[in-house]
């Protein structure tokens, strides 16, 4: 489908019309998520330094979290020290599948080695992972299918024990944490059964999802808020719109609904995010 229109100048107006003093960038699906992997690996880099013109041509607008060419190791590597070391972006923005690999597998952890050295916030996305791409149903994949990928990814980071093996990433989820919050119990008992539990959860999967950050993007309603503040204090809620999708006037209308104290509302509108990137100059 076609994507909504954007620009940076666009964006901005969106911005100013909703209160959001800064926006950081990130890549929405298909991504670069091709089989071509030397297209992935040329797209990475131009979107890259287009998002880092962006961060130069409208200071204290904009921050960026950085593409990597996942599945491919070495590229991401490569692209990691570009993006954070070159172009300074504030993190790195990953989709939560690439083709049936969940960000959990093993194959990955060169990535989340480097990143846990750098001590790097990574934001995901939902993507359509391959089990569910030719749906025949009047409903789309991003509708119900993303929100579980989300949840699918959650738990492949923590069950894996990367969660555990890389305590210095800083992971971001973005829309409440898709379904994470209401499987709480579905979780306790794949723990239960967990083979190397003491290996891979050694301080029990509640305490790595309590670790996590999670975005309001479509998860400004009732339900969504109410099931992730049973799992999390505001203090690892981030503000998120998902424009141009969805806009600004949503969030702030669904965040004001919920009636949260004055403190918390400005911890999950400014103070969390400038807690979590002190790079941004909002």
């Amino acid at each position: 489908a076609p994507s909504p229109a954007w620009t940076p100048a666009r964006s901005i107006d969106e911005m100013d019309k909703s209160g959001i003093a800064i926006s950081v960038l990130s890549l929405s699906p298909p991504n670069v998520v091709f089989p071509d992997a030397a297209l992935a690996r040329r797209l990475s880099r131009e979107v890259n330094e287009y998002g880092a013109k962006m961060v130069k041509d409208y200071p204290s607008r904009f921050g960026l979290f950085a593409v990597l060419p996942l599945p491919d190791v070495e590229a991401s590597l490569r692209e990691i020290e570009y993006a954070l070391d070159t172009l300074k972006a504030d993190g790195i923005g990953l989709m939560t599948s690439y083709g049936d690999k969940w960000l959990g597998d093993a194959a990955l952890a060169p990535v989340w080695e480097e990143l846990n050295r750098r001590k790097a916030v990574i934001y995901t996305h939902p993507h359509t992972p391959s089990c569910c791409e030719n749906l025949k149903d009047e409903v789309g994949a991003g509708t119900i299918e993303w929100a579980t990928d989300t949840t699918r990814t959650v738990a492949s980071v923590v069950f894996s024990g990367t969660a555990s093996r890389f305590p210095e990433i800083r992971w971001i989820f973005s829309h409440g944490g898709g379904t994470t919050p209401f499987l709480l119990s579905r979780f306790q008992v794949a723990e239960a059964g967990l083979k190397d539990k003491a290996k891979r959860l050694p301080n029990g999967y509640l305490s790595e999802l309590k670790k996590f950050y999670y975005d309001t993007a479509q998860a400004n309603h009732p339900g969504a808020l109410g099931a992730l503040l049973k799992l999390v204090t505001p203090s690892q809620i981030l503000y998120g719109t998902d424009y141009p999708y969805r806009t600004g006037a949503e969030e702030n209308e669904g965040l004001g609904a919920q009636r949260f104290a004055a403190k918390d509302l400005r911890a999950i509108e400014r103070d969390n995010a400038l807690r979590l990137i002190p790079t941004l100059q909002a």
